[in-house]
């Protein structure tokens, strides 16, 4: 009987030790989880605080000069002598060319003689219409004698005029055997050498003197753009009261600033129908000749001043998957909520915000990637110098396990 019953006794007992070690396994594993605290995630934040901001923008141009002169002979001759040096600087008034000036005195000297003429002449026909005007008094000569004296003064003293304006004409036309420089500026190349016939007039300028200090930078900007800053001048969420509002910045091929600052002359208002866009000018001081003609600039326009201004870092701002920018807040309750973003612009390593932001919001830069809306987190200020300082770090560490 006792030896019937001991398997079943030795089964019954190694389900009870069994079911009493889970139970302690189990009591362990709960007491451990307690004892383990949940931890609550740390994120970096920035407080949203409306600043004053200068909105600027850049645009792509192109220098020109301040004045162009081409010069062409005004009249026909042999080109004795080039008086200048090709690309050197010259001043108003300078003489340039020397055209053969003989047959242009030639002609000054012969209407001078005419001139002379015309006046020794004016004496006699003056004084025999005296005389008339006296015979017809006393009804010695007929009325058509007088008539005729009469018609023969006024043409000797007509005479005398055209004589005087043909001495002028020869005089200009002996002037402008010296051709000279109308503007101040540098001179090209030559395009006819000693001994060359130009014409009066002629397609080919003899040279061409530009003006360059100051100078011209001529920048296009959109239609588009342009209606924008109107409609935020028009909101108030820019204004143009500022001192500076001209002043205009120009940044030089190799990205180098350059060191004097123009000033805005106008906008133009006829639409490029080809580029949609219309001309601003400025004009910039030269003094040093750093500008050349036809270079290619970028220049800094001032907008206008957004009083209001928010700016929050480009790493506190990602994309939903739509592809709209978001960012993740930190409310009154120490909770994380996501707000969706209109942006401006960037500026240096910011966003401009438009929209989606309200001053003393707490905006989410470092942690993110730890935290989704609705949960729980620990809130430390952002600083930039410490993570400036992992960073370099960071980079250090991935290129010596790439090594």
């Amino acid at each position: 009987m006792l030896d019937h019953e001991a398997p079943y006794k030795v089964r019954e007992w190694s389900s009870v030790l069994t079911a009493l070690f889970c139970s302690l396994l189990l009591f362990g594993c709960g007491r451990g989880q307690q004892s383990l605290p949940s931890a609550v995630p740390e994120v970096a934040t920035v407080t949203v605080q409306p600043q004053e901001l200068v909105l600027t923008t850049e645009l792509p141009g192109r220098t020109c000069p301040y004045l162009v002169s081409e010069i062409r002979p005004q009249v026909n001759g042999i080109i004795q002598k080039r008086l200048f040096t090709e690309g050197s600087d010259v001043k108003a008034n300078d003489v340039l060319y020397q055209i053969d000036p003989a047959p242009f005195q030639a002609a000054l000297d012969s209407a001078r003689a005419n001139l002379a003429k015309s006046e020794a002449n004016l004496p006699v026909t003056r004084l025999r219409f005296e005389r008339y005007k006296q015979l017809l008094a006393e009804k010695a000569v007929s009325q058509q004698d007088y008539d005729d004296r009469e018609a023969a003064l006024k043409q000797a003293e007509a005479d005398i005029e055209y004589c005087k304006a043909a001495v002028d004409t020869a005089r200009i036309n002996l002037d402008y055997t010296r051709v000279t420089a109308p503007i101040s500026g540098r001179i090209g190349k030559s395009n006819i050498t000693d001994g060359a016939l130009v014409t009066a007039y002629q397609a080919l300028p003899l040279a061409t003197i530009q003006q360059l200090d100051p100078i011209y930078v001529d920048v296009p900007q959109s239609t588009s753009d342009l209606l924008r800053l109107k409609r935020r001048l028009e909101d108030k969420r820019l204004h143009q009261n500022g001192t500076n509002q001209n002043s205009v910045k120009a940044i030089l091929e190799d990205s180098t600033e350059y060191p004097l600052n123009g000033s805005l002359q106008f906008r133009d208002i006829t639409v490029d129908p080809t580029t949609g866009s219309v001309v601003l000018r400025a004009v910039f001081p030269n003094q040093e000749g750093v500008l050349l003609p036809g270079m290619f600039v970028r220049a800094v326009v001032i907008e206008g001043t957004n009083e209001q201004a928010i700016l929050i870092p480009q790493q506190a701002v990602s994309r939903d998957p739509k592809g709209n920018p978001v960012t993740l807040i930190v409310d009154a309750e120490e909770k994380i909520q996501q707000r969706r973003l209109t942006l401006d612009r960037a500026i240096g390593d910011k966003w401009l915000v438009s929209s989606g932001l309200a001053p003393g919001d707490r905006v989410v830069v470092e942690g993110m990637q730890k935290v989704r809306p609705g949960a729980s987190v620990r809130v430390t200020p952002f600083d930039p110098a410490l993570t400036a300082e992992r960073e370099p770090e960071n980079s250090s560490r991935s290129t010596r396990k790439a090594n």
